[in-house]
């Protein structure tokens, strides 16, 4: 079997939670089946890092697709004559975009979640036109669909009028590099961030669904009721202007102990992660939430949302609160400070939760997917 694979988002140092799953699930599928063989599509030069094996044949076809009149033109025009050169049987689209040129090879994107949809303003304006346009036409286009949770499998088809048996659901993995640091690491993260004081940690983009400006308030009100110091620190890097984020730190009494540290390599996240008191990730809407898995793997304690995926990611191995109460945060909060037994069971369960969500597992569950597609003819 030849399979075309978009990736135009494995870039070396530069990957963002797409890229990722991307480099994992393909270095995975590429060692599983070395009898198949993958073209991989990138839109500009690569590392050498990307070619997994033999049976990996790297192709770069510009223009670099990162605007959306560039989508347009990579995916339905400048990618389509190399996938009939090398007889592609089946074209693999681990970030969503499909081409509408493409009708007569299956193909199987994996929609992770479709937040564009009901959070728009978080989002560009062109590219939020891009997206709520033309996914729902991958959707009806694709042989099959790959998503990341339950959850994302109703709202896709829901939002989508698309038959639910279409949709496959597929779990996120976790790096195997999270794991249990020794104290001497933890103790060497916590002098360089947090001057040597424990933290709650949150990671992720800077925008509103993410719910930041919500998550400082709590993090104010317990302060102020838990007479404690930890810091709050939070990592990510912002896409858009996030005016009310600024403007409730700008105004806290705590500033001083909220620290932003920016977007970090994935080296410097395993520690950062594994040297957190706990991890507070309390968006809106999640497709799936991979740190809370990191956090687990980390043997660290996580406090999530009751929304979207994350109760379904987490199940019982975190404080679920509600993202749009500060007292339901802020009482999180003061849980964890205040009960190292449930600090210790959480860890336990998300030590458990957390052996589930494998790259290896997924990679199995990707294929599966393919096959079913080669096996289900094309709509009439």
């Amino acid at each position: 079997m030849i399979i075309a694979v978009n990736t135009r988002l494995l870039l070396w140092n530069k990957m963002s939670g797409i890229g990722w799953y991307t480099y994992h699930t393909l270095k995975h599928l590429t060692h599983m089946y070395p009898e198949h063989r993958f073209i991989f599509l990138f839109d500009r030069p690569f590392d050498d890092q990307f070619i997994f094996g033999s049976n990996v044949k790297p192709v770069v076809v510009y223009p670099p697709a990162r605007h959306p009149f560039l989508y347009y033109i990579w995916f339905n025009y400048s990618i389509v004559p190399y996938i009939k050169r090398y007889k592609a049987d089946v074209f693999f689209s681990p970030d969503g975009f499909l081409s509408l040129n493409l009708k007569n090879i299956p193909s199987i994107p994996v929609i992770h979640d479709i937040n564009f949809e009901h959070f728009p303003k978080d989002f560009p304006f062109w590219s939020r036109q891009y997206y709520c346009h033309y996914f729902r036409r991958y959707a009806h286009l694709a042989r099959r669909i790959i998503t990341v949770s339950e959850f994302s499998k109703q709202d896709i088809a829901t939002t989508y009028g698309v038959p639910l048996e279409k949709i496959d659901v597929v779990y996120n993995g976790a790096n195997e590099e999270f794991k249990p640091l020794s104290e001497e690491t933890k103790i060497e993260v916590r002098n360089r961030y947090t001057a040597g004081k424990e933290y709650f940690l949150y990671v992720g983009d800077l925008i509103p669904r993410k719910n930041v400006a919500r998550m400082i308030l709590a993090y104010e009100a317990y302060r102020k009721s838990a007479g404690t110091d930890a810091k709050l620190l939070i990592v990510g890097k912002s896409m858009l202007v996030t005016s009310d984020i600024m403007e409730v730190y700008n105004r806290s009494s705590y500033r001083d102990d909220i620290i932003f540290a920016g977007r970090l390599p994935q080296h410097e996240l395993v520690k950062v992660m594994g040297s957190a008191k706990a991890l507070l990730y309390v968006s809106l809407f999640e497709g799936f939430g991979l740190p809370i898995v990191e956090a687990m793997k980390a043997h660290v304690p996580v406090i999530t949302s009751n929304v979207s995926s994350m109760p379904e990611i987490a199940s019982d191995a975190a404080l679920l609160v509600d993202p749009l109460s500060v007292d339901s945060i802020k009482n999180a909060l003061e849980r964890i400070e205040k009960d190292d037994q449930l600090r210790q069971m959480l860890i336990q369960k998300g030590e458990m939760r957390s052996a589930q969500f494998t790259w290896m597992n997924t990679s199995k569950g990707v294929w599966a997917s393919i096959e079913k597609a080669l096996s289900t003819p094309p709509k009439a």
